[in-house]
């Protein structure tokens, strides 16, 4: 199968959606499939046949560092139609993902399309506080428009986000829950070099003893941050080993540097801003939980990273994430500030809970392979074509009758 995908991220740049693309990519091509990616580049047009990766110019649009591309770049339009591809499949609802609907519809190629962001959840980044009821309204029209009747299929990666899709907003198509993938190996323990880590510890100024509480991710007010910062306090009293590190770079970095400080726990915590890709798994290596508030996310990657890395996760009890992780199996949950602080006490202070739960997490996070990932999007893309095709078949079926009844004439 000849397979588009369509982003406006993908590696070098890191976050959820382009991490659901690159093993979404490598999962298919493993099966033999061969698969292309559309996405963005910040300056000059760019193909890379060796990789199959098309990068087509974008400005900034002031979000996060997202870029927005021409809704018809003719010259990526002319290496698209050399793939002649069987199915596109969008991972974004607006810049590349309106290019692909607009090739979808030219040259009738099935387009499958799957919801990533919570976007009622990022409208402050263009309201700053006003008028959020009708800028929520206008989100949640588009995404009816753009995500029910613009597409053949509808995929999400949560029973969050399909709650959202079939309660909120009403929607009568089907919805098909398939998690991303997660590379998890390269988090294991054996994979990772032990030397490079001793370092890393030692550039941290992180100490034997102490208890490494890590969050990976963006540094935005959706995330919660504020939420581990103003209780950490509260955990310093019972664990005064205890250390805060965070991981990843955002908007609200200076607003969070500034908050420690005035909590008085600006020399337990620390800010490593952003980090290399290929650095990540070190981090998660080198700590001794995981943590993350959040209530925005669509999956939550982050998590099931931390577990590939064998390590206790923290997490708010979400959707998100209560789908990923039993309580005091694989993981701990939260609902509010008392039980937060206690899960984190729980696993300093009872080692056969914290082992337990690092070998349940491991278990876990297997489950989220590239290749299973593909395999589950791969019968999605069986289901559109074998409904073009049998529409095909009825209309040819049906122009046959027709013209048989006519005796054959025009």
């Amino acid at each position: 199968m000849r397979i588009g995908l369509f982003t406006d991220t993908y590696p070098p740049f890191i976050n959820g959606v382009s991490t659901s693309v690159l093993m979404l990519k490598q999962g298919l091509e493993k099966l033999g499939h061969q698969v292309y990616v559309v996405t963005v580049n910040s300056e000059s047009f760019s193909y890379k046949k060796e990789e199959d990766v098309l990068r087509i110019p974008g400005i900034p649009v002031g979000i996060m560092d997202y870029r927005l591309t021409s809704i018809y770049p003719l010259r990526a339009l002319k290496v698209i139609k050399k793939w002649k591809l069987d199915i596109i499949h969008t991972h974004t609802e607006f810049g590349i993902g309106s290019f692909a609907r607009l090739i979808s519809k030219q040259f009738n190629i099935p387009l499958v399309h799957t919801y990533h962001t919570m976007y009622e959840d990022y409208i402050y980044y263009i309201t700053k506080g006003y008028f959020d009821a009708a800028s929520k309204k206008l989100v949640e029209y588009l995404t009816l428009f753009l995500c029910d009747k613009t597409i053949d299929e509808l995929i999400v990666p949560t029973q969050k986000t399909k709650d959202l899709f079939k309660e909120k907003y009403k929607v009568k198509r089907d919805v098909h829950v398939i998690p991303s993938g997660i590379d998890t190996k390269r988090f294991h323990k054996e994979n990772i070099d032990y030397k490079s880590v001793l370092e890393l510890k030692k550039e941290l100024s992180i100490k034997a003893k102490d208890f490494i509480i890590l969050y990976v991710g963006r540094v935005a007010k959706e995330k919660s941050i504020d939420f581990l910062i103003n209780n950490f306090k509260s955990v310093l009293k019972k664990i005064p080993r205890a250390r805060l590190i965070i991981v990843g770079d955002g908007p609200d970095l200076a607003d969070l540097v500034e908050l420690t400080k005035k909590n008085g726990i600006d020399r337990n915590t620390m800010f490593t801003g952003r980090v290399p890709w290929e650095e990540v798994p070190k981090y998660y290596s080198l700590c001794d939980v995981f943590v993350t508030a959040s209530t925005s996310e669509t999956q939550g990657l982050t998590v099931i990273e931390a577990m590939g890395a064998g390590k206790p996760v923290v997490a708010i009890n979400d959707e998100s994430f209560n789908n990923v992780i039993t309580h005091k199996k694989d993981g701990l949950l939260f609902n509010n500030e008392t039980e937060y602080v206690n899960c984190l006490c729980s696993l300093y202070k009872d080692k056969n809970l914290y082992n337990e739960i690092c070998k349940e997490a491991l278990k876990i996070a297997l489950k989220y392979s590239p290749e299973t990932y593909a395999m589950n999007v791969l019968k999605i893309y069986r289901k559109v074509i074998d409904k073009d095709t049998n529409v095909f078949k009825k209309t040819v079926h049906n122009f046959k009758h027709v013209f048989e009844k006519s005796g054959g004439k025009k």
